[in-house]
């Protein structure tokens, strides 16, 4: 059992758990509760007969009407979607199938996995045509429940019209069919569980009430008390909370979903979405670390490289820049890509990228090399990278060169009704735009094209596929305000920047430097203490000297 029960110096909630019949409380040293609690035997698990360590991927109940010989394999097939392990899942609901071909509502399983991550629309063509062929087959063979026949329906109503709608219209309706699906059978916890999961993957990046995603935590916070060891709730309570203002809410059910389904990359991955939201670096790179050898192991590669995204971006905010270019050098090893695979193309796109913009490493940046993939919002920030280091490198002509691919990229997006990509890109645009107008000088203009940016990018939230964009736009404002000799503003900007990526080293390093500048020791000092506390003995950065002789001093 976990609760989180007061808040910490920093305001991060401290955790409590309980162990060995007594409550216990834990922190790591940014006050963020990051225990990983061991649930061991209480998980489910499926044998192998290939002599492989047993499954565990939690606990589901799914009773149906099918042969009572394939329930235990239907069940399994349940968790592995509930996890996002497609591949497997598919493969499980097949195996269903095969031996009880008149389970109608094993096609509903495979046309739900076959939309893929829920929260990025990444289902193909030949998916939608697949999906939709199972739902035929499962409407033939006929439900043997109105349960069954309305599970089948609903997610019919996901593929309808695939070619002309985009996916948020159909994930609306998808959503609206499960919640009928909650009102007619009010005891289904799994109706219970997948209608928040649909309903969270509809919250509009732009709602800074977060509606949605708060009403399906509403839904799953009981289920959490019901079941404990279920795969789905904990998955899907840390999607519900995986916004700034709420990421705190998460943190119980980030600490114990690696642990109720070891076996699934997915699930040791998704822990990370919190502890990056609340600036828990070390927990990320362990779980992450974990993910990326599993999804290594079930030759995941869309999974593995998301995971090691989020690792790069760890391991650059704990100054480990040589742990993060062995994850970079690491990344480039993976051959067998799907290219349809979103997860892919971005982490490939970021990491690199990250590398160069975390350290500084401006020439590095301009000279990364363009990429070419079916995401073109995913290539941009190859382009961006370019574009800002020549920018501030001095070479106005690849930066500017650069700039305009993004401003293309933009165009395109619109063209293609891709609003919340078209915006992420066009703050990436005006980004650049803003840093070659102030290394040409023209400050005033540069200032006001930042701030213009910032806003913009606050304007919405960052997308499940990354830890964060790869770097805040009004991070960028606060170190153009910082150069440009206005501390007072740039700490503001920077304290603002901290609350939406909190414990971002480049950020701490700067609110730090800008307090300094104005005379401010004590909040000097609370920064630089917190990125002595980061980087521990690390001297990779040059900025680190500045950071431990000011310490010293003062």
């Amino acid at each position: 059992m976990v609760r989180l029960d007061w808040v910490g110096d920093r305001g991060f909630p401290i955790a409590t758990y309980f162990s060995k019949g007594k409550f216990v409380k834990h922190s790591s040293i940014f006050g963020v509760a990051v225990l990983v609690l061991s649930l061991g035997s209480a998980s489910a698990v499926w044998g192998h007969d290939d002599g492989k360590a047993p499954e565990q991927l939690g606990t589901v109940s799914f009773p149906t009407s099918c042969a009572p010989a394939v329930q235990p394999k239907f069940t399994r097939a349940v968790a592995l979607l509930h996890s996002f392990w497609f591949k497997e899942g598919e493969k499980a609901f097949n195996e269903v199938l095969a031996q009880d071909p008149g389970c109608a509502i094993a096609h509903w399983g495979i046309a739900a996995i076959l939309i893929d991550n829920t929260f990025v629309g990444g289902a193909t063509p030949e998916a939608a045509k697949k999906a939709q062929e199972s739902i035929d087959r499962g409407r033939a063979i006929g439900a043997k429940t109105e349960r069954e026949r309305m599970y089948l329906e609903a997610v019919a109503k996901y593929w309808k019209d695939y070619d002309s709608l985009p996916h948020g219209t159909r994930m609306k309706a998808l959503s609206d069919a499960f919640e009928q699906l909650t009102i007619h059978f009010p005891d289904d916890d799994e109706a219970q569980i997948f209608s928040a999961v649909y309903l969270t993957a509809t919250q509009s990046p732009n709602d800074t009430t977060f509606a949605a995603t708060l009403r399906a935590a509403a839904l799953l916070e009981p289920q959490m008390v019901k079941h404990p060891n279920h795969p789905g709730v904990a998955h899907y309570l840390i999607h519900s909370y995986d916004y700034p203002p709420i990421a705190s809410k998460g943190l119980p059910a980030a600490m114990i979903y690696a642990d109720i389904a070891p076996s699934a990359s997915h699930a040791l991955h998704m822990p990370s979405h919190i502890f990056t939201r609340v600036g828990s670096w070390q927990d990320s790179v362990t779980t992450n670390r974990r993910s990326a050898n599993a999804a290594k192991a079930d030759q995941s590669g869309g999974n593995w490289l998301h995971a090691m995204d989020y690792m790069v971006y760890a391991n650059l905010q704990l100054a480990r820049d040589q742990e993060a270019l062995s994850n970079l050098s690491e990344s480039l090893t993976v051959t067998d890509l799907n290219p349809t695979v979103l997860a892919t193309s971005y982490a490939l796109s970021a990491i690199p990228a990250r590398y160069a913009i975390e350290r500084g490493m401006w020439k590095d940046a301009a000279n990364l090399m363009p990429r070419k993939s079916r995401f073109a919002f995913a290539d941009a920030m190859i382009w961006f990278a370019r574009s800002l280091g020549a920018a501030r490198d001095g070479d106005f002509e690849v930066a500017e060169q650069s700039a305009k691919v993004l401003g293309d990229t933009v165009e395109a997006l619109k063209a293609a009704k891709n609003n919340y990509w078209a915006a992420e890109v066009s703050v990436q645009h005006q980004s650049a735009l803003a840093w070659i107008a102030y290394g040409r000088g023209n400050k005033e203009a540069a200032l006001m094209q930042m701030r213009s940016a910032a806003d913009m990018e606050d304007a919405s939230e960052k997308s499940p596929v990354s830890p964060g964009r790869v770097i805040p736009a009004r991070e960028l404002l606060a170190e153009m305000l910082l150069q440009s000799g206005n501390p007072a503003e740039a700490l503001v900007q920077y304290e603002r920047s901290q609350v939406r990526d909190p414990n971002r080293l480049r950020s701490l390093i700067g609110a730090g430097q800008a307090a300094a500048q104005i005379g401010d020791r004590e909040k000097a000092k609370s920064f630089f203490t917190r990125v002595t506390q980061l980087i521990g003995t690390s001297n990779s950065r040059p900025e680190f000297k500045q950071v431990r002789e000011y310490l010293a001093t003062n």
